[in-house]
């Protein structure tokens, strides 16, 4: 029997891409089935105060969930992962900013085999609801001193793993082991050292 994984994502942040493609790994070794759903660094930190080479974050960083919240509503969560897979690729191993979004949500729509209307959708700020909607989810789940990635499996969240590089083979299966045990003991908060790198994409 699958275990059902919803992992909470923001296509500008990186350590969520390192967690989806840690995840990635251990779907293909274990009976889990993973949903991708969305998240907003825009939305969480609309009031907080941002160092200015964060600032586009806030101004321009919904259009990529609103593109991906557009996919959801549209056509579904295969479609949905597609084009999340197709923006990180761009962001992350591409090494494409926040000052390409536009150009980059185009790209990625493309690369995924969506439609150009879904590229559209990137300014339609009616969509900012739904985002908000699953946003609000997550944050529910586990607390607002948090961002993304959150994850929520056998009726337990928590934000992270934030780990570089992605884990693999056995070690990926070791994280998502220990992950799921500590996360199940009730009281359990919080693990958390320095980091001392920053995401070595593949």
């Amino acid at each position: 029997m699958n275990t059902s994984v919803d992992l909470w994502v923001d296509p500008i942040c990186p350590w969520a891409w390192m967690t989806s493609r840690w995840l990635v790994e251990v779907e293909k070794q274990r009976p889990i089935t993973l949903n991708f759903r969305g998240m907003s660094l825009a939305h969480l930190n609309r009031d907080r105060e941002m160092p200015p080479k964060y600032a586009a974050i806030i101004t321009d960083g919904m259009k990529p969930v609103r593109a991906l919240a557009a996919t959801r509503l549209e056509y579904g969560q295969t479609e949905f992962r597609a084009l999340y897979d197709a923006m990180g690729m761009l962001f992350h191993p591409g090494g494409r900013g926040i000052d390409e979004i536009d150009s980059i949500v185009v790209d990625a729509v493309k690369n995924a085999g969506l439609p150009s209307s879904i590229s559209d959708r990137m300014n339609d700020t009616s969509l900012d609801s739904e985002v908000i909607k699953d946003h609000d989810v997550a944050i529910a789940l586990v607390g607002e001193d948090v961002g993304t990635p959150v994850i929520a499996v056998n009726g337990n969240a928590f934000f992270g793993p934030v780990v570089t590089p992605a884990p693999k083979g056995q070690a990926a299966l070791d994280l998502w082991d220990g992950a799921l045990l500590v996360s199940s003991v009730a009281g359990f908060y919080e693990i958390k050292r320095s980091r001392t790198a920053g995401p070595q994409f593949d």
